[in-house]
């Protein structure tokens, strides 16, 4: 695996593998990798010949009292992982690589749909700082498809979203959750939990799933669609774990606006804090 800091040598290292007709699949991290990550490494090599990841903590992307300073920056050991799957180029600038002009005066991408809800709300400017940077990066790099993992439902929405909005040619593909023997999905800062919250942390997937049976029916029984209830039961289900919810959602799986009675694809989407982590996580279901 061979690794790049500039812009300018990664793309003559791309530019000439495009000249030899081989495709391009990109994976776009913050490091601190673990197994959730590998497994978008290896989808990106069944999709195309060669496969970039990049690693870079994205300060845009973070809020004021957000944890950017304290982000997990492992870079030996994710080398390390990234030559056990053959990854072929690693990207791994410094910020003044990304922001020449410092990030006061970058210019910015702005999708004015589903970035204001949810984890938008919870963390203002969140969203803003990811599409801006991910369009960076899709330019830098030029892939021809990039994977993104399904556990961040709404920022694979919104850069759904902005790719088609601002007709990029790059193809988004969307990798199922990776999860630990107990159902939590794997995140880069589940190491910011407790021993005694590691214990109970995997009860957020259960409640989405009883979430989701409510909905669909179980044992012959039709599904509910008071969602307002369904959401409310899961909270306090949440909150008897103590743990303090940010939202749980039923909502439209394109728009993610709240479900109507009438929609057949439905993303049940939920966030809780911690005490040193904000956990997020998802399921879906299709109706009849």
């Amino acid at each position: 695996m061979q690794v790049y800091h500039t812009v300018a040598a990664l793309r003559d290292c791309l530019n000439a593998e495009r000249a030899q007709g081989r495709s391009v699949a990109f994976v776009p991290t913050m490091g601190n990798l673990h197994e959730g990550h590998l497994q978008l490494v290896r989808l990106a090599r069944q999709h195309c010949d060669v496969v970039v990841v990049s690693i870079f903590v994205n300060p845009l992307q973070f809020g004021l009292n957000e944890d950017w300073e304290q982000y997990p920056r492992t870079t030996e050991d994710d080398i390390k992982k990234l030559e056990s799957e053959a990854c072929d180029y690693l990207f791994h600038p410094d910020e003044k690589e990304i922001y020449p002009n410092g990030m006061a005066d970058q210019a910015r991408v702005v999708v004015p749909t589903m970035t204001d809800i949810h984890c938008g709300a919870s963390r203002p400017g969140h969203f803003e700082g990811v599409t801006t940077v991910v369009t960076k990066l899709f330019n830098i790099v030029q892939p021809d498809k990039a994977i993104f993992g399904i556990k961040d439902f709404q920022q694979l929405a919104v850069i759904r979203r902005m790719v088609e909005d601002l007709c990029v040619p790059v193809d988004i593909i969307g990798a199922e959750i990776a999860r630990d023997h107990d159902g939590l999905a794997l995140s880069s800062r589940n190491s910011f939990l407790a021993p005694d919250e590691r214990l109970k942390v995997n009860h957020l997937y259960e409640i989405l799933c009883w979430c989701r049976d409510q909905i669909s029916g179980q044992n012959g029984q039709a599904g509910r669609r008071d969602f307002a209830a369904i959401e409310a039961s899961a909270t306090q289900q949440i909150a008897e774990l103590g743990f303090r919810s940010d939202y749980l959602s039923v909502c439209n799986a394109k728009t993610l606006e709240p479900a109507a009675h009438d929609d057949k694809d439905i993303v049940i989407l939920g966030a809780m804090y911690t005490s040193g982590a904000r956990l997020i996580d998802n399921v879906t279901l299709t109706l009849k």
